[in-house]
């Protein structure tokens, strides 16, 4: 296949690049917030993915190539990092393939203006990787009207801060597994009926939360693709967290690698052979992995893609921490020169990639329930026995 940019991606890319220098201009760059997603939304650079929107919701739209370079340009530019990923990535793209008109009328063009932040309810306690064994439950009052939910959901990104959360709930009573399920959308202020708690990690940071549902509403037409389809809707949304998101993860990875390269030539760590190897090989898995995504991008649907692309992402990022602290030697396990007991201990980006990559073969499904996928549904070995 030619993965090489075309002219058309060229002059999208020089658009790009002089509008994140117009913008990014100043003593300070933007930091991650509304006001940032608003001025995104502004220059129509959100939902340049939506292929099938043609525009209509206020965004601009580009190919493949086009959102590759979107991607490429705002890493380089150092740019912040996004609090509409979940809305942009995942909720719209799965409203176009599986919303219908009313839906996709009320929720895109808020996306794609920057004013209306999703997060994702999915995992619980008890079911995280494995998803089909969702407890939270939704039940329609006198069968008919709003959805009242009931349940917990955990490490949910952003909930503090969002307007809006797409949430798998049960809607069939005494369903099981992957029956019975609907995906809904709820909105987030309603005082007394949802509670989101920080959940603080060792650093002192708390990005994910737990959120309590105790009767929150949820309106019948806000269900994405009918009730009782939640499953469906669910593994494609799943797949789009691994489409073109993955290529702008990557440049992120990209980043990180060479920072660790540097080091590694700054200290003299690359010049002992088994650290060089490990280097070698951090890049070449990574220009693997650029390919196979891009491969899967432009049209191979061979089953278990998206399974094999977090497998290689998750595997390869915490080695690359690893790597990273080998690098650093004993001065990895310091804290900052200027540590204080009355102020919340922080870490330096190495450290805080160390730590944070050692989740990444777990969340979002972690390398057992991926291998286990693969091998039930694309090599079709005997399924494990479930209770």
């Amino acid at each position: 296949m030619d993965f090489a940019f075309g002219p058309e991606d060229e002059a999208f890319r020089h658009e790009a690049r002089a509008w994140l220098a117009e913008h990014l201009a100043g003593d300070l760059p933007p930091v991650p917030g509304r006001a940032w997603e608003r001025e995104l939304g502004t220059g129509g650079w959100i939902g340049l993915g939506w292929s099938d929107a043609r525009g209509t919701y206020g965004n601009r739209t580009a190919t493949l190539g086009g959102q590759v370079v979107w991607a490429e340009e705002y890493a380089r530019a150092h740019a912040p990092a996004r609090l509409g990923h979940l809305g942009e990535n995942l909720l719209g793209p799965t409203l176009l393939a599986h919303g219908d008109a009313a839906q996709r009328t009320r929720f895109l063009p808020a996306i794609a203006r920057g004013e209306e932040l999703w997060c994702q309810g999915y995992s619980e306690p008890g079911a995280g990787s494995d998803l089909a064994a969702v407890r939270t439950v939704a039940v329609r009052a006198d069968g008919g009207g709003a959805y009242r939910i009931s349940g917990q959901k955990t490490w949910t990104s952003h909930a503090h801060e969002a307007d809006w959360c797409f949430v798998l709930a049960r809607t069939t009573p005494g369903s099981r597994r992957h029956h019975g399920l609907s995906l809904l959308l709820v909105p987030m202020g309603q005082p007394g009926r949802i509670e989101v708690r920080p959940i603080r990690q060792l650093s002192g940071d708390a990005d994910f939360n737990e959120v309590f549902f105790d009767g929150a509403e949820a309106r019948a037409e806000h269900v994405v693709g009918g009730e009782g389809n939640g499953w469906r809707v669910a593994l494609g949304l799943l797949a789009r967290e691994r489409g073109v998101s993955t290529l702008t993860q990557q440049i992120g990875f990209a980043a990180e690698l060479a920072r660790v390269i540097r080091l590694a030539v700054r200290t003299g760590a690359a010049e002992e052979p088994a650290v060089r190897d490990r280097l070698v090989r951090q890049w070449a898995e990574l220009q693997t992995m650029r390919w196979h995504a891009l491969r899967t991008l432009a049209g191979d649907d061979a089953p278990g893609a998206p399974n094999v692309a977090k497998l290689l992402w998750a595997g390869w990022h915490r080695r690359l921490g690893e790597l990273a602290m080998q690098v650093r030697g004993a001065p990895a396990v310091l804290g900052p020169d200027d540590w204080h007991p009355d102020r919340p201990y922080r870490l330096d980006a190495l450290q805080r990639l160390f730590l944070f990559s050692r989740a990444d073969t777990i969340y979002g499904g972690s390398d057992e329930i991926q291998r286990g996928i693969i091998a039930e549904r694309v090599l079709g070995l005997p399924k494990e026995a479930r209770p």
